[in-house]
């Protein structure tokens, strides 16, 4: 807009003529004009309109000053108002400015067009009886006779003020407060009310004038947010970016315009509502300029559509409009192929997250976006004497996770990868978690996360406002939860929370025991298949008797598994892996039918699984991951174990690839008998347990542990614990002080309470109860790192510990009062399933320490099959026939095994 040059009352030079687009009409005689935008808001003015005069607008009183009162419309005064607004806002004029007060206040005559041809406004307000004709120093110019001649015309038509009565219907009553703005809100059942846009604040914030009881209120835009004005502590307003660019935006197409506007929800004293005009609508239009941002906390009200806005905000973010000029796409560092795929669900680790296999063939652990699964609220919600299971114990996880395992096990779904959360490191109250792929989960065209909080089986997460990683359908989740809490659904249910009593009887042999008759007599039962610890051993959840099982599979040899020992590791055999990822995949969290046939020593039931038809030890061996074991004689599956096995010998595949038929006529060398070896190795007695296990420090390292003790000890000294500052959690390493006022290394095995935490002394191998004031953390320079646990647990070879407690009371007494605390020699037998099994001697006289436990007849014999211990069981043997002919302690009354070997566990 060209600068105006004042003109000097009585200049007789012409006067500049200056254009314009009107922004807003103060009243019957005075505007605002704007210039063109050029990189910005525009420059603007108020023009008055000389020589005459219309009636005051209402004004509120001011909120500084109790004393003052609302000042009403004068009559006719909104009429010419909105004469003026109809006829003049946004559209272009040209004006004149006549003369300049000393304030400031320039008035002129203002044309609307492009010149003076086109319709005096001042003339028209005059004409309709709507303004009145100043008298002053101009009277006897031309524009004043104009104007005399049309304030004359309008007398006799009694037009406007020149009607008859005093005009006070064209006063309006003003209400400035709503006394329940809830309820107001509510009355017009989100109808559009009519309203002219009297104030923009900024770009989401107006003051609107509704009609037809003329109510003026403050108005937010549902779901958005624009950049605002902070005012300062002097008064002053400081911008954010874009905000009046933004607040330039909404006036230039909103203020003082007809619109309609929809009541959706009221926020403290203002109102949230969605504008409608003609042209469109203002919320959308802002977000796709990027000149707003949705907001969590009102895009719900918002009813025309939330994925609308979510969109255009969308638009604006990959076009990097204005706020948005700096954004980064959480998944803008993934390839297409990496953020949308097709993927087939393997395991629901949980009530938010899955494990897929890609066609690659490569697995990948997703968590859904945005959600979060049920967790357990408070301290005094779990037992301290019992061991959380969180499938079992947190309220509506068990109902969640088969939810999704139902949904999804085994299916196809579409994956759209949201963000990727980056690993984090643990702190004192929350742990370490690595790096989380989070995406939305479709199947069906449903969204997973969706059906889950619908359910109340999950709730969701709240994020800051400018956080952008989250579910690109965060507000239909936000929807899901609502009409779950509305519902009272899973979580948000005021009922009682369902409790899963789940039996675990995996390696416990004596529920086992009680147990096995039932399922034996069940036939097939169904169940489902909770973990894969190797191709053919899985635990099982039976859902009907509902406890958990460990399950090997009947008549055959699956290639075993690397294990960790104690001091040592057992490497796996070939094809153990591909063994193990052929049952997962075949059956992990699936719906199976089982045959239970016998259980074994250790609690394990054996028998066979069925999945769809499908028997899985036969898909092993046809598959060549197993071979068939001469125990499958007695099934009635033999025979479709054997052709499984001819056929997968002739691929000669996997087991079979290394196997070489040897021909008839070629003699088959008898291979040589492997020996047995003595290998003893001085160690040192430290424990003797109540099961005969005992532990031993390694004599060679000894010196290592008293110099490392030395030194802890001299440190714990210099810099002792304060008292209760620990708080042991299970499996820590930590220090512990022993009655003998000593500081040791330790492990927390159990916490039942601050006052009782139950610990291992891992360089001894005894076991303690302790308050946690007596317990430290283990000083860094002490870890396990620098110095491994030096108590390692063994078990004697070749004997039977009786299960009657007072006889195997009577065993562990004799070895505490021959072994304990002593130097001994050390040969490992064989491995066990739990530790290493070994013969011990005494270090002075070389005697076998389990020989002399068989000739005391204290202990029994175990009679092994393999062909390098027969002679030393041979020697076994003798020994435990001489105890029973004189009848010593458990023989005393003869042999009791002839009957009762299978109610007491023993075998001859």
């Amino acid at each position: 807009m060209a600068s105006a040059a004042p003109g000097q009352s009585g200049s007789a030079a012409p006067l500049a003529l200056q254009r314009g687009i009107v922004k807003m009409v103060l009243s019957g005689c005075a505007i605002i004009v704007r210039g063109q935008p050029r990189g910005g808001p525009p420059p603007e003015r108020q023009i008055n309109l000389s020589n005459i005069r219309a009636g005051n607008l209402a004004r509120r009183a001011a909120a500084g000053q109790p004393d003052a009162k609302d000042t009403p419309d004068e009559p006719w005064g909104f009429p010419a108002r909105e004469f003026l607004r109809k006829k003049l806002i946004g559209k272009e004029v040209c004006f004149t400015v006549e003369y300049k007060t000393p304030q400031g206040r320039e008035y002129g005559m203002v044309y609307l067009g492009k010149d003076t041809t086109g319709e005096n406004i001042a003339e028209s307000l005059v004409a309709e009886g709507l303004a009145s004709r100043r008298e002053g120093i101009r009277a006897n110019n031309p524009e004043q006779n104009r104007l005399a001649e049309l304030e004359d015309q309008a007398k006799v038509a009694k037009k406007g003020m020149w009607s008859e009565g005093t005009g006070s219907h064209t006063v309006r009553d003003l209400k400035y407060t709503i006394e329940n703005p809830r309820h107001f809100v509510d009355s017009m059942h989100q109808k559009p009310v009519n309203a002219i846009i009297e104030h923009v604040r900024d770009g989401s914030v107006v003051r609107a004038l509704l009609l037809p009881d003329y109510y003026l209120v403050t108005v937010m835009l549902s779901g958005i947010k624009c950049p605002t004005f902070k005012r300062e502590a002097d008064g002053t307003e400081t911008p954010e970016p874009f905000a009046a660019e933004a607040k330039f935006f909404t006036e230039s197409r909103l203020l003082q315009r007809d619109v309609q506007i929809v009541l959706e929800s009221c926020h403290n004293q203002n109102i949230l509502g969605t504008i409608l005009h003609p042209n469109g609508n203002i919320t959308e239009l802002l977000l796709k300029e990027g000149f707003a941002r949705c907001v969590d906390w009102s895009i719900a009200v918002y009813t025309r559509g939330a994925e609308k806005l979510r969109a255009a905000e969308r638009l604006a973010k990959e076009r990097k409009l204005r706020i948005w000029r700096d954004y980064v796409a959480p998944t803008a560092n993934l390839d297409q192929k990496d953020k949308q795929f097709v993927a087939k669900v393997m395991q629901v680790l949980n009530a938010d997250a899955i494990v897929v296999k890609l066609n690659s063939g490569d697995y990948k652990t997703i968590h859904l976006s945005s959600i979060r699964p049920p967790r357990l609220e408070g301290e005094g919600t779990q037992d301290k004497n019992r061991k959380l299971r969180p499938l079992y114990d947190i309220p509506y996880m068990f109902e969640a996770r088969e939810f999704l395992r139902k949904k999804l096990i085994g299916k196809k779904v579409n994956v759209t990868v949201d963000y990727i959360r980056p690993a984090s490191t643990a702190t004192e109250t929350v742990p370490a978690f690595s790096e989380r792929t989070c995406a939305t989960v479709a199947i069906g065209g449903i969204n997973i996360a969706e059906a889950l909080v619908s359910k109340g089986l999950a709730t969701v997460i709240r994020y800051r406002q400018d956080d952008d990683q989250r579910s690109s359908h965060y507000d239909e989740l936000l929807a899901a939860e609502a009409r779950a809490i509305k519902n009272g659904k899973g979580l948000h249910s005021k009922k009682e929370v369902p409790i899963h009593r789940v039996a675990d009887i995996s390696g416990d042999t004596q529920k086992a025991k009680q147990f096995l008759p039932f399922l034996q007599r069940a036939g097939r039962s169904e169940a489902v298949v909770e973990y894969v610890f190797s191709g053919s051993r899985l635990k099982l959840y039976m859902p009907k008797e509902t406890c958990l099982i460990t399950f090997l599979l009947a008549g055959i040899e699956c290639p075993r598994g690397a294990r960790n020992l104690p001091g040592l590791v057992q490497e796996g055999e070939p094809f153990s892996e591909e063994a193990t990822l052929f049952t997962k995949e075949l059956v992990l969290q699936r719906e199976a039918e089982v045959e239970v046939e016998s259980m074994d020593k250790a609690g394990n039931f054996i028998g066979w699984l069925h999945i769809e038809g499908l028997n899985l030890s036969v898909a092993l061996v046809e598959h060549a991951l197993s071979k068939v074991h001469f125990t499958a004689e007695r099934s009635s599956y033999y025979k479709a174990l054997l052709s499984a096995e001819e056929a997968a010998k002739q691929k000669k595949e996997k087991v079979w690839s290394q196997c070489e038929e040897v021909p008839v006529e070629e003699v088959v060398p008898v291979p040589e008998e492997k020996e047995r070896t003595a290998s003893y190795k001085p160690v040192f007695v430290t424990e003797i347990t109540d099961e005969l296990h005992f532990y031993v420090q390694d004599v060679e390292t000894g010196t290592q542990l008293e110099k490392l003790m030395e030194n802890m000890r001299s440190e714990i000294a210099n810099h002792p614990p304060v008292e209760g500052s620990y708080m042991p959690r299970r499996g820590d390493y930590c220090i512990a002080k022993f009655v003998d006022g000593e500081w040791y290394r330790a492990r927390v095995e159990k916490v039942e309470s601050p006052a009782r935490v139950h610990i291992f002394y891992i360089d001894y191998g005894n076991k303690e109860t302790l308050p946690s004031t007596r317990l430290g953390t283990l000083p860094p320079a002490f870890s396990t790192r620098i110095l491994p646990a030096q108590a390692i647990e063994y078990k004697f070879a070749f004997i039977q510990v009786p299960q009657d407690d007072d006889a195997r009371a009577d065993a562990v007494d004799s070895v505490v009062r021959d072994i304990q605390n002593t130097q001994c020699l050390l040969n490992v037998e064989h491995l066990g399933p739990s530790c290493p099994h070994v013969t011990l001697q005494f270090a002075d006289s070389k005697g076998d320490v389990g020989l002399g436990l068989v000739k005391e007849g204290l202990v029994m014999v175990e009679a092994r099959k393999e062909k390098q211990f027969q002679k030393v069981i041979t020697e076994y043997l003798n020994a435990q026939e001489l105890a029973k002919t004189n009848r010593l302690n458990l023989w005393r009354y003869g042999d009791f095994r002839a009957d009762d070997a299978d109610e007491f566990g023993y075998s001859r």
